[in-house]
């Protein structure tokens, strides 16, 4: 099938490939507003101070890597269940799993940055704030680090952060136009009738002698 072929084969099915993406957006739309809910995300960010720094809080064998070394086993208590645990209790809660969080940390600070993201704005920024104080105590406790100082603490987020409905949609009516095009040229494909004197000279290898022209009420 040539590029013209399929283009005009789109345009006769015109109505379906523009319906179809249409209603598949809408449809998304409707589910991505009324079923799924808002999320919030808080962040905060915290300085990690080393058990082997001197009293101006500079290593003292200003080794970078070391210093990563830290912010990733600090990172890793973060999503540990004692941090986890101390943060819930420290807020009333069962556990924390509702709440999705996740960390990062530069490659050459020891800078980490705690982001929770959950359904209530205001209580995602609170559990925010318990992880930062649970994990500063665990660390403490095993010696990981001297202290974890809170530089930017979690506020609540004004605006949701999610879900991304605009992606959704647009996936949506994309995949309802690659479903109607599929869906067009699949039964073009399957159709096996013969749809012009061209094409039957070209399926049987002989030229078309005559036509009948079709007749006004059956005659």
């Amino acid at each position: 099938m040539t590029l013209l072929e399929l283009f005009q084969l789109l345009k006769k099915h015109l109505q379906l490939v523009i319906t179809l993406p249409v209603v598949c957006a809408i449809a998304m739309g409707i589910v991505s507003f009324a079923v799924m809910d808002n999320t919030y995300t808080a962040t905060t960010t915290m300085y990690v101070r080393a058990n082997n720094t001197d009293d101006n809080g500079q290593m003292n064998y200003n080794d970078l890597s070391a210093s990563q070394m830290l912010s990733n086993d600090i990172a890793t208590l973060l999503d540990s269940d004692s941090v986890k645990s101390g943060a819930a209790k420290e807020l009333g809660l069962t556990d924390l799993d509702d709440y999705k969080v996740s960390v990062s940390s530069e490659t050459t600070t020891r800078v980490i940055t705690l982001s929770v993201t959950g359904t209530d704005a205001k209580e995602t920024a609170e559990v925010a704030k318990a992880m930062a104080s649970s994990v500063s105590t665990v660390a403490q406790n095993v010696g990981a680090a001297q202290s974890i100082n809170v530089i930017d603490e979690a506020k609540t987020p004004e605006a949701p952060s999610g879900p991304k409905r605009t992606l959704y949609i647009a996936v949506a009516f994309l995949a309802g136009i690659f479903i109607a095009v599929a869906y067009v040229v699949l039964a073009d494909m399957l159709n096996t009738r013969i749809r012009g004197a061209e094409e039957a000279e070209e399926l049987l290898g002989i030229p078309v002698v005559g036509r009948i022209p079709a007749m006004k009420g059956g005659k």
